[in-house]
Order: C-alpha cells, then structure tokens, then sequence
C-alpha cells in the first residue's frame, strides 16, 4: 500500500492542520531540582537524563525522588503529560518525550519542559511525532549552545504539529488514537525483543562463568581441577607492526589497533588464521579481541597459544571473561596502556583439548545468538526498529502546510 493510500484511508477525507505546540497545549519549563535532592523515599522526579528511556516510566520502578518540602516549589508533572528533554549535549537527545504514567504527580527539574496537552491531541501521539525528521528539523531551527545544547519552552511552544481533522475533536482524537495504537505494537514487539536478549546475555555470563571456572589440581573443594600455567609458558606474544593511514596500500585487509573495530584497510597482512588481539594503548587498553580472517595489527599485541594443548578460541573466551580485570591493569594518566610483560605472568587454566572444545562449542553458540550483527536477536531487533521508523514516517507524513518545504 502507497504512502498516500494509506493515509487517505486513515485521514477518511479528513482535514489536516498544522498547529503550533503552544496553541494545542500549555508547556511549562522544570525548576530548581537537582540530583544533590534526591532521596530514597518522598515525591517522584523526573531528572533529565532518565526521562526517554522507555514510554510507561513507573514511578515505582526509580529511587529518583525529592523532600515533599522542595516539591512544593517545583512544576508539576500530572498523569498524560508529556516531559521534553530541552538541554543535552547532543541535538538528537534534545527534544525526546515521555508521558507520563505514574500514578502520583511528580516533579521535573530546568532541564526538562512539561507539556499538557489541550483536548485536541493526544499525548503520546505527540510523543511519537518527537521522533519524527520532521519534528527534528524543527527544532535544530531553535538550538542554541556548542558544547551544551538547549531548545526553550518558548521556542519549543512555536513547533508546529499535526492535527487530523480540527473542526472535529472526536474523529481527531479517533485517528490520534489508531496511529498510536499502531506505534505501540512495534514498539512493544521491539521491547519485548529487547528483554528477551537482556535474559539472553544474563544467561550467557552465567554459564560462561560456569564453564569458566576452574580449580588448581591439590585443592579441596570438589570443582573441575585443571593444571594452571602462565601464558608465557604456553604462548607467544608478538607485537604489531607500525603503520599510519598514508603508509596502507588499497586493500580490504582491517588494520586492528586499540580497539573492537579495524582503524582502516590495507592491502597487506602480518597476521592471518585464529588471532587472539589486545590492544596496547589507548583508551581500550587491555581490549581483547579475536580474529580469524587476515589482518594487519599494528598498536597491539597478539596471543598464539601452543597448539598441541591451547585452543586459541578458549583461550580468547577466558580473557574474554576477566576483561574487567585486565582493564584494570592499564597503567599510565594520559595515555593508558597495557604490557606484555604482565601478560607473559598471567594464570591460565590448561584443561583437556577435548574439554576446551566443548567449553568453546557452547560459548559461541550464545555469542552468536547475542552479539552477532548479521544473527540472533541483535539483528531480529534492527529489523523491526527499521520497520517501527518506516511505519512511524508513513503515519506522519500529513501534506505540510503551505509555505513549508517537503
């Protein structure tokens, strides 16, 4: 179905305005809450930074809350309404909305603009208009400041939105109401995805944990016994090569440096098979990483296991797992870094070839399900964020009003 079908036969022949913010609504700009207020117990608040996450905030859900003696003199936040981030560091962050759900009013601070909707729109239907280039375009007109940007009340108010059928605020209401209906489907779909792949990740670290966890041989406690070595007795390291951007030759070869994505490409290799990297320097310092394609490796140094007792790929998913502890191991104020000579002392455990493979089978089946790009959850939750923003368009594309540019 066509863009314009599938409006005409949601519109049925009705009008559609474009109004101004502040003709459909009353905005009012937060005041004076600050985080220093927050207790554990007393009236919701809103802060800024935690206003977009999700549509249905709960206020029983947050410990963000201030003394009923400051909520006094602070702006209100009723049920249905609509709190618009105005101030961020990034455009895209200014402007986002969420109505409101709680139960008991609640308190928003300045960096934070409350909109009460009139009775001739939809709160969550301009919630989701929030989203829209559209919307967007507007208020980058409207941005002020570098380094922290803010979009006021007072601007925000000149935004126009629209308004299907005007004259008559039932029908309005009416198609408000099934745009809406139809936005929440995907985004639920989406949420639902979403908090299948958190149970899924929490799933994977636990039994990667599980698998993971070894005992020295001679210890009492009835856990697997594996001899431990130090990667310096069953491994080599070797140290990337020096290379800048203007010394590559064309090439589809990723040069892999400090960090989990190639700095550029190149036309030749140093390294090629299963290649276990952790970067050097930087600020992923300490980032393991693993490659089995060619590559070029340069700020960084790479992990070969010896193959008659390693494999590389179980040996990859162990630092995988201390990875909190070996970031802990930079050194250095300005630039961060690793060595590898506090490598060479670190503790491995050596089970059977037979065990590790079964250990790595595992893992990669949940590595895939969970962090692939091209399988898994990862990618089903792409798809439908992309079929969201097509929809989410296709519902808002109301002709402009005259004047404006398509």
């Amino acid at each position: 179905m066509s863009k314009l079908s599938f409006l005409e036969k949601l519109l049925d022949d009705a009008e559609v305005e474009w109004k101004a913010l502040g003709k459909v609504g009353e905005l009012v700009r937060g005041n004076g809450l600050q985080k220093k207020d927050f207790t554990e117990t007393g009236v919701p608040a809103i802060h800024y930074g935690q206003i977009y996450t999700y549509y249905g905030f709960s206020t029983t859900k947050t410990k963000s809350f201030v003394s009923p003696e400051l909520a006094k003199q602070l702006r209100k936040v009723d049920k249905g309404d609509v709190v618009i981030t105005n101030t961020s560091e990034n455009l895209e962050d200014v402007g986002k909305a969420l109505v409101y759900l709680g139960e008991h009013q609640a308190v928003t601070g300045g960096h934070a603009t409350v909109f009460k909707p009139g009775s001739c729109i939809l709160g969550k239907y301009f919630a989701y208009f929030t989203q829209t280039n559209e919307f967007a375009n507007e208020k980058r007109k409207y941005a002020k400041g570098a380094k922290v940007i803010d979009v006021s009340a007072t601007d925000m108010a000149k935004i126009l939105v629209p308004i299907p059928c005007p004259d008559k605020p039932e029908k309005s209401l009416k198609i408000q109401a099934e745009i809406v209906r139809i936005l929440d489907t995907f985004t639920e779909l989406t949420t639902e995805l979403t908090t299948e792949l958190t149970a899924r990740k929490k799933q994977y670290t636990y039994y990667r944990d599980q698998l993971l966890s070894f005992e020295e041989e001679g210890t009492a406690k009835n856990t697997k016994k594996v001899e431990w070595k130090t990667l310096g007795e069953v491994a080599e390291f070797r140290r990337g090569t020096a290379i800048t951007q203007k010394q590559t030759t064309s090439g589809d070869i990723p040069v892999v440096a400090n960090g989990p994505l190639p700095t550029y490409f190149h036309g030749e290799k140093n390294r090629e098979g299963e290649t276990i990297v952790i970067a050097r320097s930087g600020a992923y310092a300490g980032y393991v990483s693993f490659w089995n394609q060619p590559i070029f490796l340069t700020d960084a140094f790479s992990v070969h296991p010896e193959s008659t007792i390693l494999i590389p790929k179980f040996i990859y998913h162990f630092l995988q797992n201390k990875q909190g502890h070996i970031h802990a191991m930079k050194k250095g104020a300005g630039v961060p870094h690793v060595r590898v000579r506090e490598f060479e002392s670190y503790n491995v455990p050596i089970p059977t070839l037979a065990e590790q493979a079964r250990i790595v089978a595992i893992l990669d089946k949940f590595d895939t399900l969970t962090n692939s790009i091209s399988e898994g959850l990862p990618r089903e939750i792409a798809l439908r964020q992309k079929q969201y923003e097509y929809y989410r368009d296709l519902l808002f594309s109301f002709p402009k009003p005259e004047g404006v540019k398509e």
